[in-house]
Formats: C-alpha cells, structure tokens, sequence
C-alpha cells in the first residue's frame, strides 16, 4: 500500500500531548485516603471498569489513528514506473496518395500497408515509435510513443483523403527526421513506404536524406507495387466514385536505394502483401539501446478499510460510554 500523502504521518505525533493529558488527568480525579493500615482491603480486586476505562482512551486513539491514515490517502500500488529496457527509435512514414488504393495487393496496397504495419508495431514491445503520412504534403499523424493501443488506433482509423493528392518523398522523409531527431535512443530509424516517385513538395528526397545522414538516422525505404502493371484509379466517375484500369507501376527505385545507402539504411521492393511482411519481419532485428521509458498505471484511492474501522471505534467508545462506562450525575 502506499499514501499519496504521507508526510500527515506526522499527525500522529498527537499521540504525545494526548497521552500524558490522559495520564495527568487519572492521577488529578483518583481520589486519596489516608489509613494506618490496609489489611481490611488488602485482598479487594481491581475492578474490570478501571481497566476498561484505559480501554476506552484506547479505543479513542485507535479512531484518531485511522482517521490520520484516512487523511495521508492510502492508495493501490498503481503508479508511473520509469524503466530501462531496450528499444529504439523508429517512425513509420506511409505514404498516402491515390495510388496507394491500387489493386495489386489485398485488398490494396494502402490497406496491405497498414496492416502489416500494425503487425510490426505489436511485435516491438519497447520501442518508441511515431506515424507520418505523406501525400502532396505530409503531415505527423502520431508522435513518437511507447503506447501501442494509441499507435495501433492511429493507423487503423487513418484514411485516404486526409492529404492533398500527390508523392512528396522529400516532405514526408523530412517530417520524419523532425519527429525522431529527438529521441533518446542512439538507435533511430525511418520506415519509408512509397509506390511511386517525387513529384510535388518543398524538400528533394536526397536532400532530406543527407539531414538524415548528418542526424545519424538510417532510412529504409520500401517501395510498393507490383511489376508490371495494376489495377489503379485513372478518375472519378459521375457518382463520385474512384475509376480504376491498368496502368504500369512505376517506383522511382534508384533514388530510393541512395536514400537508403546514404543513411546506412536498406531499399526493399515489396510486390505483394506477403513479400511486405517479410521485409517488415528483417527490419524488425534493428540494433536496439538502453531507453528510459515512463509507464503510467491507474491510481485509486484505497481507504474504506480505514474509515470501516474508524465507524466501528466510534461506535465502540459510544456504546461503552452510554452503557458500562456511563456516568452518573
């Protein structure tokens, strides 16, 4: 048990002046006589009401002291633990465009994409992990964090339409780097998915990725699509919904793999779902470090034992003072 207050222990040292109040309070009403000798009372008893009566002032400082506890709050061992485990820094940057929602994968490359990443992060117990998405412009979905619900909510609830449509590669790589350059670990590390090429945005791709290299960040890049060609959206038809034909996947893969060897990092190509779960699987063995991590644990409040307690000695000392200990006029 532990007390959200407990520097009020020093309340009990009441318990001094109470005491020697009581003890100077017995000696000033027990009345005194003087007789030459005691055999006539020698073999009297003491009766049972002097011992309760030091009882009751017992009784008293036994309620005194549950409500001194009740007043310190004691409360479950649920608390914030910082910790020190091994982990690294990671942010999964996914791209977004509209290309993403291409038939080549099930049920398609952006639905693929962010379920094999929700696989990667229930598998890294102690990694701090952020999210960014990228399309015409990027855009930090998550920042990085130890809590996997709150990742795993944030990739399962993010949907097409969020960004202005396009492949920012640069943007998207430099938002990343914004977000980790932060962390404590030594190891930091960016995830890159994209199926395409650079074709709007601020930031140069290979431009983010010397920062990147300056920061000491590796970047593994993943490019997305199958070879050959894939069912993709072409247009929006008259009821508003996506058009979709065949059209020739094309990744920009060369900038990608220098991306990849200027950071120290890896390039793979992903061209269906399974072939995804094994890169995700490989980069799932990162070199891990020393984290210092904070845990946060429900606190309650646990003092009905206590106040129980303080009802029952209440009603104790007022039964003996109305009953046994009562006294008369």
């Amino acid at each position: 048990m532990e007390f959200a207050r407990p520097h009020l222990f020093w309340l009990f040292l009441i318990y001094i002046p109470l005491i020697f109040w009581y003890v100077y309070k017995i000696r000033k009403i027990d009345p005194t006589i003087q007789a030459s000798t005691l055999d006539a009372v020698k073999n009297f008893r003491t009766s049972y009401r002097v011992w309760l009566r030091h009882g009751l002032f017992a009784v008293r400082l036994l309620a005194i002291g549950c409500l001194i506890v009740i007043l310190c709050r004691p409360q479950t061992s649920n608390k914030w633990e910082t910790s020190s485990v091994e982990g690294t820094d990671i942010v999964i940057a996914l791209d977004m465009s509209t290309s993403m929602l291409a038939k080549d994968f099930t049920p398609d490359r952006f639905a693929a994409a962010k379920d094999v990443a929700s696989e990667f992060i229930s598998g890294r117990e102690s990694d701090n992990i952020g999210l960014v998405v990228f399309a015409g412009e990027s855009f930090t979905l998550l920042p990085m964090t130890t809590d996997k619900s709150s990742l795993l909510n944030a990739v399962s609830s993010v949907e097409m339409g969020l960004l202005e449509d396009g492949t920012a590669i640069g943007d998207g790589l430099a938002t990343s780097i914004n977000r980790i350059v932060e962390g404590k670990a030594k190891s930091k590390s960016i995830i890159l998915l994209t199926d395409g090429s650079n074709n709007t945005g601020l930031i140069a791709p290979l431009t983010a990725a010397e920062i990147a290299k300056d920061k000491g960040i590796k970047v593994y890049t993943i490019g997305i699509g199958s070879n050959g060609s894939a069912l993709s959206p072409v247009g929006i038809n008259y009821y508003g919904k996506l058009e979709y034909d065949y059209v020739k996947v094309t990744i920009d893969e060369q900038t990608l793999q220098s991306i990849a060897r200027m950071t120290g990092g890896k390039y793979y190509r992903a061209t269906d779902k399974n072939s995804l779960e094994g890169i995700f699987k490989e980069i799932d063995a990162l070199e891990k470090t020393k984290l210092d991590i904070s845990r946060y644990h429900n606190t309650e409040d646990d003092y009905m034992l206590w106040a129980w307690l303080l009802l029952a000695f209440v009603g104790l000392d007022i039964v003996l003072r109305t009953t046994v200990m009562r006294n008369i006029p």
